[in-house]
């Protein structure tokens, strides 16, 4: 006889999200067992060959690309050290107050750069949407510019005797 709380358990289980709620104690010590075990067997360009024990005994051999092993180790770090996060597709339409949060900065500040022509969105009636994939490109871009800046000015530093 099949347990009728499994398919509920299931749904629940499924219901919630890290954007939800943080990490439970349980959820950042599997997690971290996860992380353990990637970190030992992930290597540069190299996939991740793995034998997962499934219910009855049975064996699956799963093997993720270096990418996706890199992933997989980014997100259990963040669930191990008790962080939420959000997955945002690429082709996601995000609103100002969302673009907003993902470069930590307020919303009049980002709709001052979207007026400004820094990164493009649409209107729908008063509404701006923005591409998630513009507003990465964007972030990508500034992050750049940021480390470029770091740097110069660290060597700067260090020509001029500071370090």
């Amino acid at each position: 006889m099949k347990n009728k709380n499994v398919g509920s358990r299931m749904t629940a289980i499924h219901a919630e999200h890290f954007t939800d709620r943080m990490p439970t104690d349980i959820d950042r010590e599997r997690a971290n067992q996860l992380r353990q075990i990637l970190a030992e067997l992930i290597s540069e360009d190299t996939p991740v060959s793995m034998k997962l024990a499934l219910e009855k005994g049975q064996i699956a051999e799963v093997t993720l690309s270096p990418l996706l092993a890199q992933t997989f180790l980014d997100i259990s770090r963040l669930i191990s050290s008790g962080k939420g996060f959000n997955i945002t597709p690429v082709d996601a339409e995000l609103t100002t107050q969302q673009s907003a949060d993902m470069l930590n900065v307020s919303r009049p500040y980002f709709v001052k750069l979207l007026e400004s022509g820094k990164i493009r969105f649409s209107k729908i009636g008063r509404h701006r949407r923005i591409k998630a994939e513009d507003l990465f490109a964007y972030k990508d871009a500034r992050d750049s510019e940021r480390a470029k800046l770091l740097s110069d000015m660290a060597r700067e530093d260090s020509e001029n005797g500071y370090l």
